[in-house]
């Protein structure tokens, strides 16, 4: 019974955090695939990167540069507001702290229009990424391009149905007019 109860509350925490954290998930990967419109070799997951001032900087995600010199620091905000300038602005820090060369940040909606005129100075590039996106259902839209992920499921079933007539059986069938026979064979 504990055992049962732990899972739920685990549950319940795990679902809890759940929806930022898949979204950072979610966003790292994709943009890992997409990481060439970028000039990024890759994107790697959340880390730590100690800044010029000591700091050290969780990031959400880490893209690293085609040459493995630079990289591009990635802040994924699951929100339903947009952003505001402050929030760039704190980005923007970061990125001269640790020595990047831009920053990402990946949100479900657009920037607030201070918030714009810093990721323009500084290097920010804006993803929109819709909220219950997965890895492979998703709205993806960056760079003046949109990508959209979508996942076919498709089932397929027969059923074979065999029956046996003996020698007499068959030549009752036969002996059938055509329609008769037709109709027998569709309701065996």
């Amino acid at each position: 019974m504990i055992g049962y109860l732990w899972y739920l509350i685990e549950g319940v925490a795990m679902s809890e955090k759940k929806a930022w954290q898949s979204y950072e998930e979610v966003a790292t990967y994709l943009l890992n695939e997409f990481a060439e419109h970028f000039g990024l070799e890759c994107v790697e997951g959340k880390q730590c990167v100690t800044g010029a001032s000591g700091t050290d900087w969780e990031l959400d995600a880490k893209g690293v540069s085609k040459n493995g010199e630079g990289f591009l620091i990635v802040e994924c905000k699951h929100r339903k507001g947009r952003l505001n300038q402050a929030i760039l602005g704190s980005l923007a820090y970061s990125i001269q702290d640790t020595g990047a060369q831009g920053g990402i940040v990946v949100t479900p909606i657009d920037l607030q229009k201070g918030a714009k005129k810093i990721a323009a100075h500084e290097n920010i590039h804006h993803v929109i990424l819709n909220p219950s996106s997965t890895t492979s259902q998703y709205v993806l839209r960056f760079l003046e391009k949109v990508f959209v992920g979508v996942a076919v499921s498709v089932g397929i079933s027969a059923e074979v149905r065999c029956q046996v007539f003996s020698a007499d059986e068959m030549k009752a069938i036969k002996a059938m007019p055509q329609s008769e026979r037709e109709e027998f064979f569709r309701n065996l």
